[in-house]
């Protein structure tokens, strides 16, 4: 493989203006521009890219780890980061895990190896304990709070917006109140469910562990849900939903099967999605787009020497009442 030496040999210029012109710097003389290109050209050279990351110290690229690709939630992040990332000329790399702690760990070792700068975490299930043997290798960022732990991260209260939503349901007279979830497990989940028992036990009420739906991702899983509570003899009279999707998947099988929203089950969800406007769905917006900018301005701070300590946000919710309550 030819190198800029043999380039700058043949078309009888410096190593420097080589370099100057590959990089597309100005100040060079057209003439030996255009010697240049020919020479590279005749010589089929192609970059080194590994050399060029060596020599410049950062790759210009990103690491996005996030479980799901096409669950809206996390697109929504990754559609911020994405517009922040190419306003500072950075490309990103997703790493979609299925939260398979495997798949986040090469991740990491991708950190360690200098392949990507900086890593943002949408969602994980790594340990605390293991995260912070990358910190030294570059910089992280959560979408998740992460005061306690001294690392640097962009949040929502999801105990404060569950709590919106509880309260809101208890406001409009609902005791018998279940909830639908992703996952139970993870940090967010953790303060979710805790929002959710606090509520009740405030109304001297009892959590149903049958009124609790896991594994709800999307609109399908609406389907399940809708089935389980028609076969129900005790059913909830309203349901808290993680996920805009879910609640359309409930709203829409619920009309197929005589299960009318929100005449015989009330529904507040989470997001904002547009699907949850379509179909007139009581929401709890969640700032999405704004996590992802916010994450990638803290890793890009970081990049650019303006912060060395670790920085935490946290981002305002609020609830959007349409007609499913």
């Amino acid at each position: 493989m030819a190198n800029i030496r043999e380039i700058a040999k043949l078309a009888g210029v410096s190593v420097a203006t080589v370099s100057r012109v590959l990089n597309h710097y100005p100040y060079v003389k057209e003439e030996k521009r255009q010697a240049v290109w020919k020479a590279v050209e005749k010589l089929n050279y192609t970059k080194n890219i590994n050399a060029v990351h060596l020599a410049k110290g950062k790759t210009s690229i990103i690491g996005v780890i996030l479980p799901y690709v096409n669950h809206p939630y996390f697109s929504s992040i990754v559609d911020g980061i994405s517009q922040e990332a190419l306003r500072h000329g950075y490309h990103f790399l997703l790493f979609q895990t299925n939260y398979d702690v495997q798949k986040e760990l090469e991740a990491l070792e991708m950190l360690r190896v200098k392949q990507v700068d900086g890593l943002i975490i949408c969602s994980r299930t790594i340990s605390w304990e293991m995260l912070k043997l990358y910190q030294e290798d570059g910089p992280i960022i959560l979408c998740e709070d992460a005061k306690s732990c001294e690392m640097s991260s962009v949040s929502i209260d999801h105990y404060e917006a569950f709590m919106l939503g509880m309260n809101y349901l208890i406001a409009k007279g609902h005791r018998k109140i279940g909830y639908c979830i992703g996952r139970t497990s993870g940090t967010n989940s953790e303060r979710r469910d805790a929002a959710y028992r606090d509520a009740l036990q405030n109304i001297d009420a009892s959590p149903r562990e049958e009124w609790i739906f896991d594994h709800c991702l999307e609109i399908a899983d609406g389907a399940r849900i809708v089935k389980a509570l028609l076969s129900m003899e005790d059913k909830p009279t309203a349901l808290l939903v993680a996920s805009d999707q879910v609640a359309a998947g409930i709203v829409l099988w619920g009309q197929k099967n005589g299960l009318q929203v929100p005449e015989n089950l009330a529904i507040v969800s989470f997001d904002n999605h547009p699907i949850a406007e379509a179909l007139g769905i009581t929401t709890v917006d969640l700032p999405l787009l704004s996590m992802g900018q916010k994450a990638f301005q803290l890793i890009h701070d970081c990049f650019i020497g303006k912060t060395t300590t670790n920085q935490n946000e946290q981002l305002p919710v609020r609830l959007i009442e349409r007609f499913s309550v």
